[in-house]
């Protein structure tokens, strides 16, 4: 008995609009999950283009949910938003329009809350140890360095 299953174009279409419809994709997630369904790079093209078409595919649009997603839930700073959406292959264009859903008021603020709050968490009492532990932190969720070093001095003098 087979175990690869192998699927028509129209029914790869179908089960592809159902991935997209799902959450938001971009054009490298559906290129590896056709790959993963055997379809060859012809028909992916076919279902790719049948997907923009009918706006289950659009990056700009992947782009801003995934910036909001990411900034809201994850507390992610600009700089690893930008560097996970290169990742996925976006433009440049579609990521400084992902970008633009943060407000810069919205963003300070969720930096100094974040920051407050992982300060208030950490235990170490050497002051420069306690220092490079917050600014690991915020730097890893992707905050940019020079605020992240500025900040560091604020809260631990």
């Amino acid at each position: 008995m087979n175990n690869h299953q192998s699927y028509t174009i129209d029914e790869a279409k179908a089960k592809a609009e159902a991935y997209c419809a799902y959450q938001e994709r971009c054009y490298k997630e559906v290129r590896e999950k056709l790959r993963q369904m055997k379809m060859i790079p012809e028909a992916q093209d076919i279902i790719l283009q049948h997907l923009s078409k009918l706006n289950y595919l659009d990056e700009t649009r992947f782009a801003q949910s995934f910036v909001r997603g990411k900034f809201r839930i994850k507390k992610w700073g600009r700089v690893r938003i930008t560097r996970e959406l290169k990742m996925r292959e976006l433009s440049a264009y579609n990521i400084k329009k992902g970008l633009q859903e943060i407000s810069d008021a919205d963003y300070m603020a969720a930096f100094y809350t974040l920051s407050q709050k992982r300060f208030d968490q950490l235990t170490e009492t050497n002051k420069y140890k306690k220092r490079k532990k917050l600014a690991d932190y915020l730097l890893y969720r992707g905050w940019e360095s020079s605020l992240v070093y500025t900040r560091a001095a604020e809260l631990i003098p």
